[in-house]
């Protein structure tokens, strides 16, 4: 469990309000959500719910980056999905009453919302907006997941990574240089992702890093011609 934040975000004046499913909730029901909540922070590194476990509430990403892994049958972490300000994480298990099909993971130091599971189930059938919401943010997830199981089963490992580093650059964007992905994964991080070994990832890098495709500058990645990515990764513009 992360650090419980005495003064904890309002939701009315949220940074990430716009990106959250609750951006159609008006002042007053923003207010009530935010009563209805607890807020923490979690160190890089540290689990914000477990594979297996039962859901007690909704988790709101105020700050911060997650990734959404599971564990195989060899035992190599998969990471399924990439989370940043404003998305919605533990919905499916909390909406079907399942566990988790997965856990959370904070990439880097995050704050997270936690709204009380009764009080979400409630609102989503007493409003239809909300539930719209839902079921739109149910359907892009599963877009997402569809493409990269696709990914997985029909590119080789260079494409897929040449495309993983565009979906993270298309996730969380890049510094004020326009180019280096802002955000800092490990190799192994990168290799979960793209599902390969840590070492064919590295040498993958160094190939890009190699072709003036990338350039490595410690953990940090800078995309240095974009059209030659999206060629490697054989994507269309």
């Amino acid at each position: 469990m992360g650090k419980i934040l005495e003064n904890k975000p309002i939701c009315l004046y949220c940074n990430a309000r716009a990106h959250t499913v609750f951006n159609v909730l008006e002042d007053e029901q923003l207010e009530d959500l935010n009563r209805h909540k607890s807020c923490a922070s979690y160190k890089k590194g540290q689990y914000i719910f477990n594979e297996l476990g039962m859901p007690n509430g909704l988790f709101c990403v105020n700050s911060g980056k997650i990734k959404l892994t599971t564990t195989g049958f060899d035992g190599k972490e998969q990471i399924l999905r990439l989370a940043k300000d404003g998305e919605i994480l533990g919905y499916r298990a909390l909406i079907s009453n399942e566990r988790y099909h997965c856990s959370a993971v904070a990439i880097e130091d995050s704050s997270i919302c936690i709204i009380d599971k009764a009080y979400f189930n409630s609102n989503i059938i007493q409003n239809n907006k909300l539930l719209f919401e839902i079921v739109k943010k149910v359907s892009s997830d599963l877009k997402t997941a569809e493409e990269h199981l696709v990914s997985l089963s029909q590119k080789n490992v260079r494409e897929r990574l040449a495309e993983a580093l565009l979906f993270i650059k298309a996730t969380y964007g890049c510094t004020e240089d326009g180019a280096t992905l802002n955000v800092t994964l490990s190799r192994e991080e990168i290799a979960d992702y793209v599902g390969t070994s840590t070492e064919s990832a590295i040498r993958l890098l160094s190939e890009f890093n190699q072709d003036k495709i990338i350039e490595l500058m410690g953990k940090k990645i800078k995309i240095l011609n974009l059209q030659l990515l999206i060629k490697t990764a054989n994507l269309n513009d």
